[in-house]
């Protein structure tokens, strides 16, 4: 079994053809897929599809980029919108983005935080981008952390094996996309090569950044067999095997799903 942890359904082309898109995830062994949101209006989004399909889970959160949208959003908002649906099993994504600085960065740590007092209040899981803010991230979940701790993930994984190992050292967990599998991706196949099997999770980030040997065409949740089979091969293990560990690791931070 193999679970993809981030993923956007609500997005196109993946929205007009979710049944479709669904069924190639089950056939390839997918078995459950959490849609990660990113604005109030794709949240709405992620509410009809979760009800809609039994094996769907979803996030409420505000993309970094779209924190110059949200100036004002509070923890308090964050927590009503979460119990909207009981299938709504994380925080995020949220985090910072200091390569695009689509929006002030400033309103993004403040907003990071406002979804992190929503993480330690219902405990659930925050799920992060961090962006070229390799310093600020880690000090801002490390301080955060200090005076309650939760649970995070750290999504689409691209940084230094440095910034890396400080993440699992206060906690958190790290998720590999399709960027792995890219022919020159040496140093962050090497990175996952270095961590603990039980710290890492797998996801397609689909629509976009397909693996190879796919790479260049829309993703879906189906194409994670791919990401999958490149970790396993450099870490030595059995492709089944390491799918059953990811899904492991996923059920540790976000629970066991019906």
């Amino acid at each position: 079994m193999i679970i993809d942890s981030h993923c956007h359904l609500e997005y196109e082309p993946m929205a007009s053809n979710l049944t479709n898109v669904v069924k190639r995830a089950l056939n390839n062994n997918v078995k459950y897929l959490l849609s990660i949101s990113t604005t109030n209006e794709s949240y709405l989004r992620i509410l009809d599809i979760t009800e809609k399909y039994k094996n769907i889970y979803g996030t409420y959160g505000i993309h970094p980029h779209e924190t110059k949208n949200y100036k004002n959003l509070k923890k308090v908002e964050i927590v009503k919108k979460i119990s909207l649906s009981k299938k709504i099993i994380g925080i995020g994504e949220t985090g910072l983005d200091f390569y695009y600085d689509y929006s002030d960065r400033i309103i993004q740590k403040k907003i990071f935080i406002e979804h992190i007092k929503a993480a330690q209040e219902l405990s659930l899981p925050l799920i992060v981008h961090t962006r070229s803010a390799e310093e600020d991230t880690y000090e801002i979940l490390k301080s955060e952390k200090n005076k309650k701790d939760f649970k995070v993930l750290i999504h689409c994984f691209t940084g230094s094996k440095k910034f890396a190992h400080k993440l699992i050292n206060i906690g958190c967990y790290i998720s590999a996309s399709g960027v792995v599998t890219f022919k020159k991706s040496f140093e962050l196949a090497n990175t996952f090569l270095s961590l603990p099997n039980d710290k890492i999770l797998v996801e397609t980030d689909s629509p976009y950044l397909s693996p190879e040997p796919l790479r260049g065409r829309p993703n879906e949740p189906s194409h994670i067999v791919h990401t999958v089979n490149f970790l396993s091969k450099i870490k030595n293990i059995n492709p089944e095997v390491f799918g059953k560990i990811t899904s492991s690791n996923f059920f540790k931070l976000f629970g066991e799903l019906n």
